[in-house]
């Protein structure tokens, strides 16, 4: 999942940043009000970190503004400013979620899982999808019961699928849970993880739509043919 992390100091970001990462979310970070207005209409993010005491101003403000043109992302307000009033005015501008520094990563991971389950209409954390089961918390993917090894990429890639099991995801949308802004992708990546997938899961695990992307197949497709070469 892709996390756009909007905080101006370094150490506290460094170390959401590297805390995350252990957790399989792909974290961009802005500094600044003007680089994360920037960001989210570049990048498809999935949650948004906030802190208040930014450089160009409050980021209630950049929430409000947010909101009032229609961007719909989760966003957790996160701050040292812990006065009621304070979580009043950032749930009232917006937020999905407040939370005080200094936290607990463990906390912080939790709450991020919460708020994308409640963005996907999910009431629990395990999502399952046929015989396919997939444990965020646990970062373990099972088919029929029995646990599947996936690497790194093609765990997230899969719970993007998951997350939003009715919607063509665009290639673009793919990559960038997948990577951060700084990363380098190469031309085939998407196309290599998707075929591990399939070759791991079943073949209709994953739908092409041609000329838009991809999309999460039907229930009773998974686990199909899972030993058989996958079509692309």
């Amino acid at each position: 999942m892709h996390v756009l992390l909007v905080e101006d100091d370094p150490l506290v970001a460094s170390g959401i940043q590297a805390g995350l990462a252990v957790c399989d979310f792909v974290v961009d970070l802005a500094t600044t009000q003007a680089q994360a207005r920037s960001m989210v209409a570049l990048v498809a993010t999935d949650v948004v970190i906030l802190d208040r005491g930014l450089p160009d101003g409050d980021g209630l403000q950049l929430l409000e503004e947010w909101r009032e043109e229609g961007v719909d992302v989760p966003v957790l307000v996160l701050t040292a400013r812990d006065d009621v009033a304070d979580r009043i005015a950032g749930l009232q501008c917006g937020a999905d979620d407040y939370l005080i520094k200094p936290f607990d990563l463990d906390e912080l991971v939790a709450r991020l899982n919460a708020l994308l389950r409640r963005a996907s209409g999910r009431s629990r954390d395990r999502v399952e999808h046929g015989s396919l089961c997939l444990d965020p918390v646990s970062r373990e993917v099972s088919l029929e019961g029995q646990l599947v090894p996936l690497s790194r990429r093609e765990l997230v890639l899969l719970e993007s699928f998951l997350q939003a099991p009715r919607s063509v995801l665009s290639i673009d949308q793919l990559k960038d849970s997948l990577y951060g802004m700084s990363d380098e992708v190469e031309s085939n990546a998407l196309t290599v993880h998707i075929h591990h997938l399939r070759r791991k899961l079943g073949v209709g695990v994953i739908e092409t739509v041609r000329g838009i992307g991809y999309r999460l197949g039907k229930p009773e497709a998974v686990g199909q043919f899972a030993r058989q070469r996958p079509q692309r």
